[in-house]
């Protein structure tokens, strides 16, 4: 059975999004103090950063599902981790279950089992 190289970079970016949504919470909050305290506007580009690598995770995701799915390779990892990524992109304040289903789905896309077909 040939890997797929996109499941690879699939579950490496949902690694990297993973410490990224965790400490979103920590860079956004410590940048809307900093805005109160000395005036400016960062807290819209700090949150910004965190969600447009959380749609870029939702693209890669959607790759990855199509090309797993020609493949004959289970979609469990990628859909965990579109789920996850989708889920930041809504919203920050889903951090948590996002970060949830980013370990698991890059633990499955990691493994690019053969899907089981039904016939």
């Amino acid at each position: 059975m040939n890997k797929l190289k996109i499941n690879t970079w699939n579950g490496i970016l949902s690694i990297i999004n993973c410490f990224l949504f965790a400490a979103s919470w920590f860079v956004i909050f410590s940048a809307a103090f900093s805005d109160v305290a000395e005036g400016g506007n960062s807290t819209d580009s700090a949150a910004t950063f965190f969600y447009v690598m959380a749609w870029v995770g939702v693209v890669v995701s959607i790759v990855a599902l199509y090309k797993s799915k020609k493949a004959s390779i289970s979609i469990v990892g990628p859909l965990l981790c579109l789920l996850g990524n989708l889920a930041f992109g809504l919203a920050a304040a889903f951090a948590f279950p996002a970060i949830v289903l980013l370990i698991i789905g890059t633990v499955f896309s990691f493994l690019q089992k053969p899907a089981k077909n039904n016939n």
